[in-house]
């Protein structure tokens, strides 16, 4: 991907910078022209609208105008989305989502979790904050726990989605594959995180987790970070909203990376949610989604 190589030969030419700049390296928007090719990328904390840098020019063409991106007239408030979020382990990314949800940042409510493991700290924080928790796909023996809606095949997955009248689904650490009748169902309404930059050698079958942190530090690269991007049927492949970037020091461990990437997910995932819950997710012609700023 040459828009990519190039932003990241701009990122390691840079010299002293705060984790996680790369939005306003002189070399990454010469490389790119303008910058809506590029997805959302996260600058350092402070900055005003951080995540949202990196999303639309002061001018920029008549073929990406909010009119032809499909987006609201400035002014109209989208309806509160529904919102399903897919968990499997203690989510805070979730977590993270949902305390935007409670101080009123995201224009939109979970209505409901799916998760493969029924007694993760995610299902049971979902039911103490009242959230109906059901379990994809059937376990294979009882899991213990609560009691908890059991959908035994992907079209029971795919009603009970269409019974919340859900608007966006959030992979937040989900690790079971997402059948594919509810991804084609929800073509461009479903994001993901991945703890690592894509593309590139550190997605697809079996990186997730600590396995792509510990590929990083192998790798001798000095930069990781966090992608966001919409799911389609091919792993790790769908088109990327956000990234957020961090630096690998000499002699970082792998647990140490992925402290410091989670904390840029936890910052990067909410902020992506909420654009879209905005109805401030907009589509270059060639299939490419950018994050348009608040005026």
């Amino acid at each position: 991907n040459f828009c990519f190589d190039q932003a990241m030969r701009g990122l390691n030419a840079a010299t002293t910078r705060p984790s996680g700049h790369i939005s306003t390296h002189p070399r990454v928007r010469s490389a790119l022209g303008w910058v809506p090719p590029l997805p959302c990328i996260l600058r350092p904390r402070g900055s005003p609208d951080s995540c949202l840098s990196a999303s639309m020019p002061t001018s920029m063409p008549a073929s990406t105008s909010a009119s032809a991106a499909g987006l609201p007239d400035a002014g109209t408030a989208p309806p509160r989305a529904a919102i399903a979020v897919f968990v499997s382990g203690g989510g805070s990314n979730f977590k993270a989502i949902h305390a935007d949800i409670l101080d009123g940042t995201i224009n939109g409510d979970v209505s409901v979790v799916v998760t493969n493991a029924p007694s993760c700290a995610a299902a049971a924080y979902a039911r103490s904050h009242g959230i109906p928790v059901v379990v994809y796909p059937q376990p294979r023996k009882d899991a213990g726990g609560e009691p908890a809606t059991i959908c035994s095949t992907p079209q029971d997955l795919l009603d009970l989605l269409t019974s919340h009248n859900i608007s966006l689904v959030v992979l937040a650490g989900y690790m079971k594959l997402v059948p594919l009748e509810v991804v084609q169902a929800f073509e461009r309404r479903m994001l993901n995180i991945h703890p690592g930059l894509l593309p590139g050698p550190f997605g697809g079958p079996g990186m997730y987790g600590m396995n792509v942190h510990t590929a990083v530090v192998r790798s001798g690269s000095r930069v990781s970070g966090c992608t966001v991007h919409f799911v389609n049927e091919v792993f790790d492949d769908g088109p990327i909203l956000g990234q957020a970037v961090v630096d690998v020091y000499i002699g970082d461990s792998p647990e140490r990376v992925a402290a410091r990437v989670l904390k840029r997910e936890h910052e990067l995932f909410p902020r992506c949610v909420r654009a879209f819950c905005d109805g401030r997710v907009g589509w270059r012609a060639d299939g490419v989604p950018y994050i348009v700023e608040r005026l």
